[in-house]
C-alpha cells in the first residue's frame, strides 16, 4: 500500500483536513485507487477506483484496512509508506458471485431470465443482478442460453 499526502487546508482555527492518495496493489493484479480525507480523527472516502469493482462487504473492510496507515501517515508527515500486498486480510473475495461456465452456466441464466418473466420484471435486469456483470455481457448470456436451447428463439424465422 502507497500512501501520499495530496494536499491540505487548515480551517478557522486549529482545525486541519488533509486529502491522500492511497494504491493499493495486489499481487494477483488486482488494484484500489482512493482519495481518503483526514480530519479531526476520523478518515472519510471520497472517491474509489478499483479493478476488479468491489462488494460493499470489501469496501467497508478497505476502510478499517487503511484507516491505521493513513493515521501513520498523518503522524509521519510526507513520507509514502509502502507495502506489498498479497491479499485481502480475509482471504480472496470477489466483487460478484461466482458463476458456472458452459451448459450450466446457460441453464442457471435461463432459469433467471424465466423467472423474472414470471414476476413481471426486466429478464435481463435480473440476470445482470444474477451474474454481476454488465448489461452487454448479460445480454451475451442471454444468447448464448438462446443457442443453447433453454430459452425460445428471439425472432421466429420467415
Amino acid at each position: 500500500m502507497s500512501v501520499w499526502p495530496a494536499w491540505e487546508v487548515r480551517e478557522s482555527g486549529e482545525s486541519t483536513v488533509t486529502w491522500f492518495d492511497v494504491r493499493l496493489a495486489f499481487a494477483d493484479g488486482a488494484g484500489v485507487d482512493l482519495l481518503a480525507v483526514v480530519s479531526e480523527g476520523s478518515v472519510s472516502i471520497e472517491d474509489v477506483h478499483a479493478r476488479p469493482p468491489l462488494s460493499l462487504v470489501d469496501l467497508t473492510e478497505l476502510a478499517d484496512w487503511i484507516e491505521g496507515p493513513l493515521f501513520d501517515a498523518c503522524a509521519g508527515g510526507a513520507e509514502a509508506e509502502t507495502r506489498e500486498i498479497t491479499a485481502w486480510p480475509d482471504g480472496p473475495r470477489r466483487a460478484r458471485p461466482a458463476w458456472p461456465r458452459g451448459g450450466e452456466g446457460c441453464r442457471l441464466v435461463a432459469q433467471e431470465y424465466r423467472a423474472a418473466q414470471r414476476e413481471g420484471v426486466d429478464p435481463v435486469l435480473a440476470v445482470m443482478c444474477a451474474t454481476g456483470h454488465s448489461r452487454r455481457r448479460s445480454l451475451r448470456l442471454i444468447a448464448q442460453a438462446r443457442d443453447a436451447g433453454y430459452l425460445t428463439p428471439r425472432h421466429a424465422k420467415r
